[in-house]
């Protein structure tokens, strides 16, 4: 759980010390690269070091993960400019994808079938307290010490976590049959390089440059080339990094797809609900935050009492009850009344994260009791890896479709929703009939990515139904690897 705090808080307490960090160091252009960078690294990594548990073992890999990020993070603290700082963000990045996916893989190593909804939910706890406390912390830190402090206060935790690791993680002998399988380094390159340079276009298309710019396509097409040839190197690789089972068994793939959706989803409420809150309604940042943190304290608890649910109806229909939720609470989003209160979006946001937490983790419970050991992290990596990729996706695609909306309502003179969102937090700028049509324009283009969202929704209902099987094919514990039951 302090590996995983690791990883969570450093999504939300960096992004309140952006003023600090820019007027220290400048780089205003390129700063959200500080972001980008991150998750670039965290997202092409997570398959790599899926392969590394399975093949290595976790123990190894996670302490790997854990000094990466505090090396990292103490790099971080001691850049002398935009461009090292975003460096070294990426160092962090490296470290942890290594922290999110081996931590997960772990919950399912350690614990017993009856046991894992109430680590999971622990798990999800901790990604609930960071989203909370993050913009806060990193808030204070920057305000009433230095936002170097932001970076360096991981590393008495993240010490205490590594030693905790090495003293008391104690992995169980396993039996190998044959010789230990080769890495695959040919494929984790090939993964690293196109993975970047695609979610490099997906990240900066339409923001640093136009997506028909000569940047984006040679972006695209580079990266066309490389999956192709990832395709050609990891058909060839005695054991590849991402195995074409992720693909052929019918359960994970399912999953796969379904969990890219609800990390496309997840782009309306985290990404646009905090515009609408502070453009719309008039919220303080601080209140603005609370009607996107309510989320999170119902998610862990739907999480948590999951498993009275699918223990009666199984895994797939467990998750199609959350998602159709979902899915339902996102088209509500639109009907909301016009500019309302803060009280109605926070209560769609307390229903969201109870569908959701109901949605995520049978599916991650289901999908990794279907296989053994040996292809737990593998499997484990690839979901995570799908979520991620889903949430680039979608802040790309829901980013050109709200600057889209706002076009069509103001006119080619403003298209921009950081711009109008600016713009309406300037008191006395303008006269009140035209901050009103700013605000109906900035409440139009976030109801459309919702009911863009809700579509997300719609499409992994229809991919579980029609893809997973209805049982997941559980696989007995502490038995052979023949043996299984339905669940």
């Amino acid at each position: 759980m302090l590996s995983m705090a690791l990883a969570a808080l450093d999504g939300t307490i960096v992004s309140t010390a952006v003023p600090q960090i820019v007027g220290d160091l400048g780089g205003f252009s390129y700063f959200s690269w500080l972001f980008a960078g991150y998750l670039l690294a965290v997202t092409v990594t997570l398959p790599v070091y899926g392969k590394l548990s399975d093949t290595l073992g976790r123990k190894p890999v996670l302490i790997m993960g854990s000094v990466l990020f505090l090396l990292g993070s103490l790099l971080c603290a001691l850049a002398w400019d935009m461009t090292s700082l975003i460096a070294f963000r990426v160092v962090q990045g490296l470290g942890g994808g290594a922290l999110q996916g081996t931590v997960q893989t772990l919950a399912a190593d350690l614990y017993p079938l009856k046991e894992r909804p109430r680590i999971q939910a622990r798990l999800s706890t901790v990604w609930a307290l960071s989203a909370v406390a993050g913009p806060g912390l990193g808030g204070l830190l920057a305000t009433y010490a230095d936002w170097r402090w932001i970076f360096l206060v991981n590393l008495p935790v993240g010490a205490v976590a590594l030693w905790l690791i090495v003293r008391h993680l104690h992995e169980p002998p396993r039996e190998r049959t044959g010789p230990r399988p080769r890495i695959d380094w040919a494929g984790a390159l090939s993964i690293f390089c196109c993975g970047a340079v695609l979610l490099t276009a997906l990240v900066q298309g339409g923001v640093a440059w136009g997506w028909l710019s000569p940047a984006s396509l040679a972006l695209f097409g580079a990266g066309a080339v490389l999956a192709a040839a990832t395709v050609l190197i990891e058909r060839r690789a005695a054991d590849p990094v991402l195995p074409g089972w992720v693909w052929r068994r019918r359960t994970i793939a399912a999953v796969n797809l379904a969990l890219g959706c609800l990390g496309l989803l997840m782009v309306a409420p985290t990404v646009f609900l905090p515009t609408y809150a502070q453009s719309v309604l008039g919220l303080a940042p601080v209140a603005a935050g609370f009607v996107l943190s309510v989320m999170t304290l119902s998610w862990p608890l739907a999480a948590a009492l999951s498993q009275h649910v699918y223990r009666r109806i199984g895994f797939r229909d467990t998750a199609l009850v959350g998602i159709g939720g979902a899915t339902l609470v996102l088209l509500a989003f639109p009907l909301l009344p016009y500019p309302g209160s803060g009280w109605q979006p926070a209560l769609l946001m307390l229903a969201l994260g109870a569908a959701l937490g109901l949605f995520q983790l049978p599916l991650i419970v289901g999908v990794q009791s279907t296989v053994g050991w040996e292809e737990r992290g593998t499997t484990t990596a690839s979901v995570l890896f799908c979520r991620q990729i889903g949430q680039t996706l979608g802040a790309a695609l829901f980013g050109a479709v709200a600057n889209a909306v706002l076009t069509a309502r103001l006119g080619n003179s403003s298209g921009d929703l950081d711009a109008v969102a600016r713009a309406l937090d300037e008191p006395g700028a303008m006269d009140a009939a035209t901050a009103d049509t700013l605000r109906r324009a900035v409440a139009s283009a976030v109801e459309t990515v919702h009911l863009g969202a809700a579509c997300a929704g719609a499409a992994a209902f229809v991919l579980l139904l029609t893809l997973a099987p209805r049982r997941f094919p559980v696989r007995e514990e502490h038995t052979g690897p023949a043996s299984a039951e339905r669940a």
